[in-house]
């Protein structure tokens, strides 16, 4: 059955890895280390040992900033390889997310959607770091919650029972907010532990947090490839409610 989204009043987002497309970067930046002190590693076994390390990080609590997440990963990578750690290197690793860019659907599917729904974002990232994000997202959301905020990371509950509180503010109840997140470990499994109805950006090409191991149990209510995608079937349907009336 397919999913009516005109149901919805607020549509929340996972940013990294659904918005801004991250895993380019850390690879590249991996490979760097790799490439100057003869690891042969594949891109995929780079990301591992990135999503490896953060996976450790974000077990810490309270949340730490995502520059220190970024620092320490950088730190087991190094040790992990027996690699002698660079100063510079490290600091250029931890203020990454600057380099990010959004994906090229991002801004114009935002756009539209912004036009019909509010728009949240919940991340596990600090403020700062997201305000980067934002601002390329050419993005005004109506509600931001990160790990900073709330001292937790996901796919602990606490970003979405913050959302929920905010959108309350709105008049906006939770069963009229629909999560969307490329992530199926951080946002499809607990979206769906809270009976929340979500949507999997699948973004070809990309694995952090929805390799098979991440998806186990994971049942998202729609699966689009891209949020132009999303965006369109959004369009349609809200034609084919105007056509009915």
């Amino acid at each position: 059955m397919q999913l009516d989204l005109t149901q919805f009043d607020a549509v929340t987002f996972d940013v990294y890895g659904t918005l801004i497309d991250w895993e380019p970067s850390i690879i590249a930046m991996l490979q760097s280390v790799a490439d100057q002190h003869n690891i042969d590693l594949s891109r995929d076994q780079l990301l591992l040992e990135f999503d490896r390390a953060r996976a450790q990080l974000q077990r810490v609590r309270p949340a730490l900033l995502y520059p220190e997440v970024l620092r320490q990963a950088y730190n087991q990578f190094c040790e992990r390889y027996r690699v002698p750690p660079n100063n510079r290197e490290r600091e250029v690793f931890s203020s990454a997310v600057m380099l990010w860019p959004a994906f090229d659907d991002a801004i114009e599917a935002l756009a539209y959607l912004h036009s019909h729904l509010k728009i949240g974002l919940f991340s596990n990232i600090d403020n700062e770091s997201l305000s980067f994000s934002v601002r390329k997202l050419r993005l005004q959301p109506d509600v931001i919650i990160t790990a900073e905020g709330v001292g937790a990371y996901k796919p602990d509950h606490a970003h979405f029972h913050a959302g929920f509180a905010e959108f309350e503010k709105f008049g906006i109840s939770p069963n009229r907010v629909l999560h969307v997140g490329q992530s199926l470990r951080a946002d499809v499994i607990p979206a769906n532990a809270l009976d929340l109805k979500c949507v999997w950006i699948r973004r070809p090409g990309r694995s952090l947090g929805s390799r098979p191991e991440d998806a186990v149990g994971a049942q998202p209510d729609a699966t689009f490839d891209t949020m132009h995608d999303l965006a369109l079937a959004l369009s349609s349907q809200r034609a084919l409610t105007r056509d009915r009336t």
